[in-house]
């Protein structure tokens, strides 16, 4: 009997370390498929962020102009009239983005308003039914976009200030209209909403196939009101390599702050969206623009830690590109450019404190390149280095710079101070420098604090 049991407890234990090895056989498995779908992202460094909606043709705060009380919900829905897209050409923006260096593009494809680009069978609030653009403006635009290489984003808010099932702060009339409900009476209200918004989402993932949903408004529920887990699920069915911002509460692939450039390296794949001047849509009267010198130099710390910017235009209600905003996009290309080998074979660099800027390695990791953004006194000082510098160089030019390592104990691996020469004057770039350090191997740093040198 005592064999029995004994030969019984074996048994389950094995079952027990089966089903653990299983779990997480098949939790590494996921995880590698997650890897894979951001494999593009993690590399992308820079995309375009599109704010396109009716809000652009008075020029007013893009739906929260309405929630604020600024506007009646009426007037801002007239603004639809001068809706006309008819500048609108989606190649040229895709031209534009694919020569300054961005590797992918998000549109809003419908913001709280509820007013969507596309000739959605769910509601009559679209491009098509309700402006005089009379057609889909989101099919044109990720044919563009991925014709030239890019990846398709479609932001798409999860919460609709018009839709009659949607409570909201503010006074709107009866809008049972506008929507397509038939034979949905007896259905509960939020329930009806969120078989509205899953259909929206449906037809934008089997019409155009997005690499990326962005999402917004999310705050506005729990994760349960909006059946975020079978969201995902959809979405990945409908898409098996789909990937979604962290605006989905729990069940984002990447996180997405905005305006605010982290002090603080975020985990995992992130990206920063902001805008260029203080507006996310097209707002003429807005001329607080950010100088390029701003741009350019958020661009290197996003990067430097190992995100991606996606910088924001406020197209115009007739699809053109502003003027001052498709300049300042010129502006960042033509750096990108001259940078474009440390841009797009690099990572997120070494820790501050080793050098007084942004950094970035190569994907190799023997070559660490210095972002400098003012121009440098004396000399440029880089710490706890412990490989054998092979040569050191300004990105863009031909000039090499002189460098000398002080101070140390090689047999202790505590590494000197390197001070290198700074560069001419003609190599300095106007907005940011790059100065690549080459090395003997791959990067090896100094991390300790220091101790007594016994062996002088």
């Amino acid at each position: 009997m005592k064999g029995i049991v004994f030969k019984a407890r074996i048994l389950t234990c094995c079952f027990i370390v089966l089903s653990i090895s299983g779990f997480y056989g098949q939790k590494s498995k996921k995880s590698q498929i997650e890897n894979d779908r951001l494999e593009w992202f993690r590399n992308a460094k820079l995309g375009i962020f599109i704010h396109w909606g009716i809000y652009g043709v008075n020029g007013i705060s893009e739906s929260w102009s309405m929630y604020h009380k600024k506007i009646s919900y009426e007037d801002y829905m007239k603004q639809a009239k001068g809706f006309t897209a008819k500048n609108y050409n989606p190649e040229k923006w895709a031209t534009l983005f694919e020569k300054i260096g961005a590797k992918y593009a998000v549109l809003t494809t419908k913001h709280h308003d509820g007013f969507a680009l596309w000739d959605t069978k769910l509601s009559k609030l679209n491009s098509k039914e309700n402006s005089p653009a009379k057609r889909d403006l989101v099919g044109p635009y990720a044919e563009a976009i991925r014709n030239k290489g890019l990846k398709v984003g479609l932001y798409y808010s999860l919460c609709d200030w018009s839709h009659p099932d949607y409570k909201v702060v503010f006074p709107r009339p009866n809008t049972k209209d506008k929507y397509h409900q038939k034979g949905l009476n007896n259905v509960e209200k939020w329930q009806r909403f969120v078989r509205f918004y899953k259909g929206q989402l449906k037809e934008l993932s089997t019409r155009y196939n997005p690499d990326l949903y962005w999402f917004d408004g999310d705050w506005e529920k729990s994760s349960e009101q909006w059946r975020a887990q079978s969201l995902k699920d959809s979405l990945l069915k409908w898409n098996p390599k789909v990937i979604v911002n962290s605006r989905l509460k729990t069940h984002g692939d990447y996180s997405t702050p905005e305006q605010g450039v982290p002090i603080v390296r975020p985990d995992g794949a992130w990206e920063f969206c902001m805008t260029m001047n203080d507006n996310w849509g097209y707002f003429p009267s807005d001329k607080n623009y950010k100088p390029n010198s701003q741009i350019i130099r958020t661009f290197v710390e996003v990067i430097a830690s190992g995100g991606n910017l996606l910088l924001n235009i406020g197209m115009k209600p007739d699809g053109s590109i502003p003027v001052e905003q498709e300049s300042k996009l010129v502006v960042l290309g033509n750096w990108i450019k001259k940078h474009h080998d440390v841009v797009f074979n690099s990572e997120a660099g070494i820790p501050y404190g080793h050098f007084y800027g942004p950094t970035l390695l190569n994907k190799e990791k023997n070559k660490l390149y210095l972002c400098v953004f003012d121009s440098p006194k004396n000399y440029i000082s880089l710490k706890g280095i412990q490989n054998k510098v092979t040569s050191i160089k300004v990105v863009g030019t031909n000039e090499h710079l002189k460098y000398t390592r002080n101070g140390g104990a090689s047999w202790n691996n505590i590494p000197g101070i390197l001070r290198i020469n700074i560069p001419k004057q003609e190599s300095l770039d106007p907005y940011v420098t790059i100065i690549e350090v080459s090395l003997e191997n791959k990067l090896k740093l100094y991390r300790g604090h220091g101790n007594a040198v016994e062996l002088n």
